[in-house]
């Protein structure tokens, strides 16, 4: 029963929590990464430590660390984290292939002045906050309100999103920008507010495959499953190579009473899983 408590976070729970997409977490974990339980239908379930681990990871990955080196100090640091995050918070920087954790609210930086990750919150209670050290964003061209949104998401989520709706208010064709608001309004917990964002890249002519999965995660999550379906189907008819969609496709049509259809989609992101790793 310990256990099972704590691998109480799902692939929805990592989306929400550390703002990664579904494919990346699935690609962390095909790395090796991380190793987490299986929960119902087969679904992921990961710890706190397996939280922070994949948070890690991908900073380690964007920073192009060779994925030995990822590795071995992953494993390292695996050793060193708490079960649950601290009042204090925590704060992860690396040395080499080493791996220095901190407890305490305070960023951390290490003796070649670098600095990792630190991480504020309580992912128990729904909130885990990513500080990342600070790099120089190149100001945007007056007017290039969605370059503006995507600078502004990890500082000011309200002012991104206030820079995406003048976006699409200079161009109402402007799809990323709408996609990027209903992601933002999602993770905000408004869900109408992002359902209508995505309607309207869709009435506005969008055929993107993003909108349409993005649109079905959120379905998901209102509970309208049958829609969600639709939405996933209206993804992979723009880009049958949707892995993650297939994945999702999968579990919904067992959810539904659709064997069938859950096994052709499950054997489908297996293979463009396996060609992905490979």
């Amino acid at each position: 029963m310990g256990q099972a408590l704590m691998h109480q976070y799902g692939v929805g729970d990592v989306e929400k929590l550390l703002r990664l997409p579904r494919s990346t977490v699935r690609a962390l974990v095909d790395a090796g990464f991380v190793a987490p339980l299986r929960g119902p239908r087969n679904t992921l379930k990961f710890s706190f430590q397996d939280l922070i681990v994949l948070r890690t990871a991908q900073a380690l990955a964007v920073a192009n660390v060779p994925k030995r080196r990822i590795m071995r100090a992953l494993k390292e640091l695996r050793g060193r984290l708490p079960e649950a995050m601290p009042l204090s918070g925590l704060s992860i920087g690396a040395i080499a292939d080493h791996v220095v954790v901190r407890e305490g609210g305070s960023r951390w930086h290490a003796e070649s002045g670098q600095y990792l990750l630190a991480f504020e919150g309580d992912p128990a209670q729904g909130s885990l906050r990513v500080i990342e050290q600070a790099q120089a964003v190149v100001p945007a061209e007056e007017g290039d309100w969605y370059s503006r949104g995507v600078a502004l998401e990890r500082e000011d989520v309200d002012a991104a999103m206030l820079a995406y709706r003048r976006a699409i208010a200079e161009d109402p064709d402007h799809l990323h920008a709408r996609i990027n608001l209903g992601r933002l309004l999602h993770d905000a917990g408004h869900l109408e507010l992002a359902e209508r964002a995505y309607r309207d890249g869709i009435d506005a002519g969008g055929r993107d495959a993003l909108l349409f999965y993005n649109l079905g995660v959120l379905l998901e999550d209102m509970d309208r499953k049958p829609e969600a379906v639709h939405a996933y189907e209206a993804a992979l008819r723009e880009d049958p190579q949707f892995a993650d969609c297939h994945y999702n496709l999968a579990l919904l049509c067992e959810e539904l009473g659709e064997p069938r259809q859950a096994i052709r989609h499950m054997s489908q992101y297996r293979r463009l899983a396996g060609d992905s790793a490979g």
